[in-house]
């Protein structure tokens, strides 16, 4: 192994051996050397300490980086950019490097939600695209951001239009159709009852409807019908 860099060795005294081990389970794609073994408040902590250092700019810069936890701490110090344009500009050069759910999972830049407009013309792009971890972070957004007061249905027929064979992809595909499920249940429904997801991502999405405390015991028996 290459020597550590400065970052690196500061990140490796935050290290929990115990966590590493447990959440190396959890990432099976990721290789367990590539895992420090960081708690995510902790992390979290560091970020907002690091944010404000001038090591910021460099380290946005150096991709791909080693270590799990580097391209996390990566992904929560661009959550945190103000500036819509500059934090699009990094999302888009950082997106081709992450190679695992839970960095592509970390919640929107703040400033995602005050520019949807400009977002949603993003999310198509990345839906689009043939990056398994690109694509789930699109579907991700459009989950987080289109849901509510901004949903529109073409959005379901956007996520049920991906064909993909990947499991990544597939499960976030039947993550956003359950929590669609809860939001938007009229739309939502009329593509388990005409079965226009493939089985896999159907068997799915009942499951984690079913398993959600957000749809009622009615609409659960309902959906059982369909498994």
């Amino acid at each position: 192994m290459a020597e550590l860099t400065e970052l690196q060795k500061q990140l490796f005294e935050l290290q929990d051996i115990k966590y590493r081990d447990f959440h190396s389970k959890l990432m099976p794609e990721t290789a367990k050397e590539k895992i420090i073994g960081i708690r995510t408040p902790v992390l979290r902590k560091f970020a907002k300490v690091f944010a404000g250092t001038p090591e910021l700019e460099d380290f946005l810069q150096q991709l791909p980086h080693q270590f799990y936890e580097e391209n996390n701490l990566h992904m929560m110090l661009i959550t945190g950019i103000k500036d819509y344009p500059k934090c699009m500009e990094e999302v888009q050069r950082f997106l081709p490097y992450i190679d695992n759910w839970a960095t592509c999972d970390f919640p929107e830049p703040k400033c995602f939600r005050k520019n949807k407009k400009a977002v949603l013309e993003e999310v198509r792009k990345w839906i689009a695209s043939t990056e398994t971890y690109t694509i789930r972070y699109g579907i991700g957004m459009l989950m987080r951001l289109f849901l509510d007061e901004d949903f529109s249905p073409e959005y379901l027929e956007m996520a049920a239009g991906v064909q993909s064979q990947e499991y990544y992809v597939n499960m976030m595909i039947a993550w956003y159709f359950a929590t669609a499920l809860a939001k938007q249940w009229d739309a939502a429904v009329p593509y388990i009852e005409q079965h226009r997801l493939s089985d896999w991502v159907h068997k799915k999405t009942i499951q984690k409807a079913v398993e959600s405390y957000r749809i009622t015991s009615e609409q659960k028996e309902y959906l059982k019908g369909y498994r």
